[in-house]
């Protein structure tokens, strides 16, 4: 098994492999030119964006946007994230319609194992995360490993998203926790 299907099956691997380092350079060089695009690029950075990642659709990602290999992302109908969005895509990320995030936020999929040996060997595994439709994540947020952010949750800014979310809450914290579900009322409420 190769180290880049280790690491699509969530095993211990390694990340400094020949074929996964060339990866990762590929998609810095298509960062890199998509974060120096001019605002009125807007087409030049959507054909970017769509080779680098598996867009369902329309999508907005205010620059600058960093991920590790981009192929792992993909990313449903009418997404859109403020600036210094940062996946770090070892694992999938699967993003669903009509999604929102607010500035910095960030998505990881490695980990590292317990055993210091391990880490000292240079090893990490992933975990998917899955975030479904209609969602909302605030500014600062992180997103662990293995997380799912079921649909229409709205995360709170700077939350530290560290278990599943269930649907239709509204969650917050560091842990995040949930505060509440989301009710007829909210459609009156402003924050």
């Amino acid at each position: 098994m190769s180290e880049k299907e280790k690491m699509m099956a969530g095993h211990l691997y390694q990340p400094y492999d020949q074929e996964l380092y060339h990866e990762r350079e590929i998609c810095k060089r298509m960062l890199y030119e998509y974060n120096r695009y001019t605002p009125v690029q807007k087409e030049e950075k959507d054909i970017l964006l769509k080779k680098l990642m598996n867009c369902k659709g329309e999508l907005c990602i205010e620059p600058p946007f960093y991920c590790q290999y981009g192929y792992h992302i993909t990313v449903g109908l009418n997404f859109y994230s403020d600036v210094n969005l940062t996946i770090l895509d070892q694992g999938l990320v699967e993003i669903g319609d009509h999604v929102v995030f607010g500035p910095h936020v960030q998505i990881y999929t490695a980990s590292y194992p317990f055993h210091e040996g391990q880490r000292m060997q240079g090893l990490e595994y992933t975990r998917p995360v899955k975030i479904y439709d209609h969602v909302w994540i605030g500014g600062n947020v992180t997103i662990l490993p293995g997380v799912k952010i079921n649909q229409g949750a709205i995360i709170g800014a700077g939350s530290v998203v560290t278990h599943d979310i269930p649907p239709y809450v509204i969650a917050t914290g560091n842990p995040c926790r949930v505060l509440r579900s989301i009710t007829k009322e909210d459609l009156h409420r402003q924050w």
